[in-house]
């Protein structure tokens, strides 16, 4: 498989000779005002530039999956530039409805069950923050990809850690895993995503995994410098291990 790191969440994955747009943010830089009740609210969303051009990001793209709907993963850019028979794939009716408002045709929701050209997606649980703010964050997912010709990839998405992703792990056992550590914040609430201790975390419950760190610096109310994440890596002796990409940056696994 090739992970090739865009921005933000936005991720393009080959697998098994398909590939796959995973949570398209695709505006230009300063696009949107700031999250509120956030830091940096001197600055615009995104934070920063695209490493490359939209067409480039969508050029061959057979699938897209949005593993929930906040303009950080699923922006008025993609809506506008993803053609809209594309196949897409989405954690529940409630968005599915939303998607085919935007004018998307090909839409299903991902199970347990899903299988796409061969492949087989798995939905899995996440919870995008702890206590209160969950019901503000609203429900979000990630995906386990497998094939007989690849490892198993694991996408988790915007969650933190908690029991369900340890479960999540136990059962698949994936080779790779994306986690999503920017380690974001409101003023109030806590991490909507993983900070460096959960990332920590992932790591003891799959020693023996690649793990790639996104989700970083590219909006305001971000929390975990990559700066900050290398040195907690080095210190907990995790290097060989985890990948924190620069935007635009691509792995082969």
């Amino acid at each position: 498989m090739n992970i090739k790191h865009i921005r933000n969440a936005t991720l393009v994955v080959e697998y098994a000779n398909k590939k796959f747009l995973i949570d398209p943010m695709l505006a230009e830089k300063g696009t949107y005002s700031p999250f509120p009740n956030s830091p940096r609210q001197d600055q615009k969303n995104p934070l920063v530039s695209l490493p490359t051009s939209v067409d480039s990001i969508i050029n061959g793209i057979d699938a897209v999956i949005l593993t929930h709907l906040h303009l950080d993963h699923f922006d008025e850019a993609a809506k506008e530039v993803l053609p809209k028979n594309i196949k897409m794939f989405v954690q529940n009716e409630k968005d599915a409805k939303e998607v085919k408002n935007a004018g998307f045709q090909n839409i299903e929701v991902l199970t347990e069950g899903t299988v796409f050209e061969g492949i087989q997606l798995v939905k899995t649980k996440g919870e995008h923050g702890r206590g209160e703010i969950l019901k503000l964050a609203g429900l979000v997912c990630g995906v386990v990809f497998k094939h007989s010709s690849e490892k198993t990839l694991y996408v988790a998405g915007d969650t933190v850690w908690y029991d369900a992703v340890q479960e999540e792990i136990d059962k698949h056992n994936p080779e790779v895993i994306v986690v999503n550590g920017g380690d974001n914040q409101f003023f109030e609430g806590g991490s909507l995503v993983m900070g460096k201790e959960d990332i920590y975390e992932v790591y003891k419950a799959a020693p023996n995994a690649q793990i790639v760190v996104v989700h970083m610096e590219a909006v305001n109310h971000w929390g975990l410098s990559r700066e900050d994440l290398h040195s907690f890596i080095q210190d907990k002796d995790m290097s060989s291990h985890v990948e924190v990409p620069e935007d635009g940056e691509e792995y082969t696994f």
